[in-house]
């Protein structure tokens, strides 16, 4: 039954993209892959504690028969992002014309194909091509919105850092096919022996390639302009089911095709912590100076994959020092994160395209959204909200908890370079959680608070269910995690020969290997909040009866001013962290005046504010200088001349007849 649900999936994906490219409307498309998601998410909720053999597609590809097989982690991964995919699939783009619907959902329909393929697929060449085909899908996808009108250069800047990631992998791969004399990832598996350079080579080309994808440092600037060129549809795709499916295969390259020994192995553990923290460290930054939904949420989950990165590194880092359980606990803290993450990031890209229902922009701004729409739509978006700034009981706050104590373990190491690398991380990521709660404070109360829309908003039943739905998920989550983290017992027992999940709960509590250690329960303080929440509730009520309640306005140097006036903007919000932290963001101010009837009338000041790139004018720019060079040099290949191409088709010929008769 669960397999059969897996096939309707696959093939209800498959009609969907003929049905966008084919039939004049959108609607069986939607509809199709949205029940292609829900059969996804019924069959591993079957699957999920239990094993899956592998299964022969009875074809090859590159003489390597092609098997499936998805394991313990990556039923996990794929749960957690057909989620929110079914209530994107449902609500469908925020893009006006059917046209450019159709062709978003034939996109949709390559990822989810493209991203399922990536997470089963057991041998290279195939593996290959469906990571192309996921990230083609994505350009189709932010291509066919037209939501913006710039949309073309951000999508040709990802799909070109995307490619430099994929020829990343293609070496990385070719090198351990080489070195094992297999394409089948059961075989690319290491020896005991093997601990050469070749391992750090292999494990910073893995990195390089599939980092492309996650956002780590220098590939992230593609994301706020990618995702800024789409919907909050496009982004719940990207920041679930693609992120997801990204570090998926990341982790499987790092934990099962490198050796768990040796000081080179050490050394691309060191690499990966540190490459993950400093991407999330620039990450959060670069987010909260965002002043748009999409930008700003898509750098938070570039943030939140280099999380993810840095604590797989330590994952690998307990595994060389010979300590299985914390490194089992690390791996099983990244499978926990990333799926709060794709449940949390879904809510409130949904609830983007809600504010852009209402506003006609994603611009964050006070508008007093949630005072005249439903309450179920600002209850998911809070809760949402709150797991992303890591606030109980949420999951994302389960998870930050987790990480800190995954790194804590390391102070337990008796070696040097271990303790001082998963300290300085655990510094970093404290710096990390501290300005994601004040990125989410500002883009919850600066975006949907605050005087605005006099009547209220018709947000559809549809979306504010949607974003309820998923902002419950991430509580349930949260106070369910005694029990769903059992369910990756298995892949904990495989990967590391410990049973890792059975020791991170104590009854109701959450403990990190021992209840000895540290312990938190998301369950009872579930229960407790609301009952303790009923003391101050009940000094409100009583004190009402001998104070009135008296509203004034908004105190503005004794003058009255229009709320709306004076209300706070993201810049305000943002400014003192801008200031402090000048030398990473380098930015700029630029204010111009337009004067009415001579210099002494000012009509009109136009400020701009900026913050300038990090590695765009010192590294993105210059090559691009160099491949517009030599296009300009190879741009004879295409001057037209008959006799040039004749020249060039004979010293072809001369070249092959030269190989056959003295090459040996």
């Amino acid at each position: 039954m669960p397999s059969d649900l897996l096939i309707a999936m696959i093939i209800l994906w498959a009609l969907s993209f003929l049905a966008a490219l084919f039939l004049p409307t959108a609607t069986p498309s939607r509809v199709g892959i949205a029940l292609g998601c829900a059969c996804g998410v019924a069959s591993i909720l079957m699957l999920l504690p239990g094993t899956v053999p592998s299964v022969s597609l009875g074809f090859r590809v590159s003489d390597t028969p092609v098997q499936f097989q998805l394991d313990n982690g990556a039923r996990w991964l794929l749960l957690f992002g057909l989620l929110p995919a079914f209530f994107a699939a449902g609500l469908g783009t925020t893009a006006s014309s059917r046209s450019c619907s159709r062709c978003w959902l034939a996109g949709l329909s390559m990822t989810l194909l493209g991203a399922f393929g990536v997470f089963g697929l057991q041998d290279s060449m195939s593996f290959l091509i469906a990571w192309e085909v996921m990230s083609l899908g994505g350009a189709v996808m932010i291509l066919g919105e037209r939501v913006a009108e710039n949309r073309g250069g951000p999508t040709l800047f990802m799909l070109a850092l995307l490619e430099v990631g994929a020829v990343g992998v293609l070496f990385a791969l070719l090198l351990l096919g080489n070195r094992t004399g297999s394409w089948t990832f059961v075989g690319l598996a290491p020896t005991q022996q093997d601990s050469t350079v070749g391992t750090l080579i292999v494990g910073l080309l893995l990195l390089f390639g599939f980092g492309a994808k996650l956002g780590m440092l220098p590939f992230y600037e593609w994301f706020p302009a990618a995702y800024g060129s789409g919907s909050g549809a496009t982004g719940v795709i990207f920041s679930g089911i693609v992120l997801n499916a990204a570090f998926f295969a990341l982790s499987r390259g790092v934990l099962q095709w490198l050796p768990h020994h040796g000081e080179w192995a050490m050394s691309v553990a060191i690499i990966m912590i540190a490459v993950g923290v400093i991407s999330a460290i620039l990450t959060i930054f670069m987010a909260f100076q965002e002043e748009d939904w999409r930008r700003l949420l898509s750098l938070s989950s570039a943030e939140n994959a280099g999380v993810a990165v840095g604590v797989l590194g330590a994952s690998l880092l307990f595994a060389v020092i010979g300590s299985p359980g914390p490194a089992a606990l690390a791996w099983i803290v990244c499978l926990i994160h990333l799926a709060g993450h794709s449940l949390a990031k879904g809510t409130l890209f949904l609830t983007a395209d809600g504010v852009f229902t209402v506003n006609r922009s994603y611009f964050i701004r006070q508008t007093g959204l949630l005072r005249n729409t439903s309450a179920f739509f600002g209850i998911g978006a809070l809760f949402a909200a709150m797991s992303l700034a890591a606030l109980p009981p949420q999951s994302g706050f389960v998870s930050e908890w987790y990480v800190f104590q995954s790194l804590f373990h390391g102070m337990q190491s008796d070696t040097i370079a271990a303790r001082l690398t998963l300290a300085l991380a655990a510094a970093g990521l404290a710096l990390v959680v501290a300005v994601a709660l004040a990125t989410f404070a500002k883009l919850f109360g600066v975006g949907l608070l605050g005087d605005g829309h006099s009547v209220p908003t018709h947000l559809s039943g549809l979306r504010c269910g949607a974003v309820f739905i998923l902002g419950l998920c991430v509580l349930g989550l949260a106070v369910g995690m005694p029990w769903w983290v059992q369910s990756l017992g298995p892949a904990s027992q495989s990967l590391f020969g410990v049973n890792a999940p059975s020791a991170m709960k104590d009854d109701w509590l959450l403990v990190p290997l021992s209840g000895h250690f540290a312990f938190i329960s998301p369950t009872k303080l579930v229960i407790a909040g609301p009952l303790l929440a009923l003391i101050p509730i009940g000094f409100y009520l009583i004190s009402r009866r001998r104070f009135h309640l008296r509203r004034v306005p908004v105190w503005s140097g004794g003058r009255r001013e229009d709320a709306r006036r004076i209300a706070t903007t993201p810049l305000a919000f943002s400014n003192a962290l801008r200031t402090f932290y000048g030398f990473i963001y380098g930015p700029t101010h630029n204010l111009e005046r337009e004067y009415d009837h001579g210099p002494y009338f000012v009509k009109r000041l136009i400020f701009n504010q900026e913050v300038a790139p990090i590695f765009g004018p010192y590294l993105f720019a210059p090559l691009v200088r160099l491949v517009r060079k030599m296009a300009d040099k190879v741009s004879i290949l295409q001057s037209g001349y008959l006799n040039f191409y004749n020249a060039l088709i004979g010293m072809l010929l001369v070249l092959i007849l030269g190989v056959a008769l003295f090459y040996r």
